[in-house]
């Protein structure tokens, strides 16, 4: 799948032997035990459009079950059907939420996935996450320096880097009433950014479009509150997410009623600013769709497609996509 860059979903076989030990066969219980962990060590391929996930049955009726006591067997409730199994697979095929996922199915407690969120807890078990260079802790406190760096647009152009450099100012004390200074943690980078930096985005004729020159770059981010002015109930270190222009800078002041709490300054939510918004807006009010219905999405390998992709099926409606070429279909 890897090599030829196509989804899919892998069900491995493990047993309830490799959850815990199993004293009559170590080699087999260690052996169910490593296919577990093997599982649970891919959940990160999902990212790359594979899940890997894991069946873990207590016995079921074989040749070799029938070499265990039957003393067992009964303790255990008797033998699961193969039909029980069989559904455990279809519910990791189906459900795309699951990747490293290990389904333990018994006899008396049916289908439950392993390890549960206590057993999480007890053994410090922590969910793949991959590696940030921010570490955000509630409420946390943010320097504010004299200085900082941005990028400007002093050239209109579509060539965004011929358009566009980094210049040091110096930031603009005390804060406006009414406004928030936010240190920018992730700033999101969109197609349209040619379009803003060429000034098309902007009313008039090119010449009153050149005489906005220099304007900042950038809008959409995710930061924290650094610091505010009067009459603003948002509170300094609170992570936030913003729409406005001038978000490719390490601080950028903004009015704090476009300020929007989340709950952490993760680059996720960055995704969810102008291409969520913008597949939702037309999804629910411009189309107003419903459930059950046959939803087509053009160019849903880009950003915005990919959404309205998740949130038509989410809706319950079947999903016909589009895009621009063979490449772009394993996204």
């Amino acid at each position: 799948m890897l090599s030829t860059k196509k989804p899919g979903v892998i069900i491995n076989l493990g047993s309830a032997s490799g959850l815990y030990p199993w004293y009559a066969d170590p080699i087999y219980s260690a052996t169910k035990g490593g296919v577990v962990l093997f599982t649970r060590s891919l959940a990160p391929l999902k990212r790359r459009g594979i899940r890997v996930n894991v069946l873990c049955p207590e016995f079921v009726q074989t040749e070799l079950a029938s070499k265990v006591d039957p003393k067992l067997i009964n303790t255990l409730g008797g033998f699961l059907s193969m039909g029980m199994v069989v559904n455990g697979a279809f519910e990791l095929i189906k459900d795309e939420s699951k990747a490293g996922a290990c389904l333990w199915i018994t006899k008396r407690r049916g289908m439950e996935y392993w390890p549960t969120p206590t057993e999480e807890r007890k053994y410090l078990l922590q969910p793949y996450k991959s590696k940030r260079s921010f570490v955000y802790t509630t409420g946390s406190k943010i320097d504010v320096p004299h200085t900082f760096e941005k990028i400007v647009v002093h050239t209109l152009s579509h060539n965004f880097r011929s358009a566009t450099g980094i210049v040091r100012t110096e930031l603009s004390l005390p804060i406006k009433p009414q406004h928030a200074l936010v240190k920018v943690i992730y700033a999101g980078v969109n197609a349209s950014d040619v379009n803003f930096s060429s000034g098309r985005y902007f009313g008039g004729n090119n010449n009153e479009v050149a005489a906005r020159l220099p304007f900042d770059a950038g809008f959409e981010a995710v930061g924290i509150v650094a610091a505010v002015g009067d009459s603003v109930h948002v509170k300094v270190g609170t992570p936030v997410a913003l729409m406005t222009f001038g978000s490719y800078a390490e601080f950028t002041m903004v009015p704090a009623k476009h300020l929007l709490p989340v709950p952490r300054p993760d680059p996720e939510v960055v995704a969810m600013l102008t291409s969520g918004l913008t597949a939702s807006i037309a999804l629910e009010k411009a189309g107003q769709m419903e459930s059950e219905q046959a939803i087509l999405v053009t160019a849903a390998a880009g950003g915005t497609g990919q959404f309205a992709v998740q949130l038509a099926k989410l809706a319950g409606n079947k999903v016909v996509a589009t895009c621009g070429g063979e490449k772009k279909l394993h996204f």
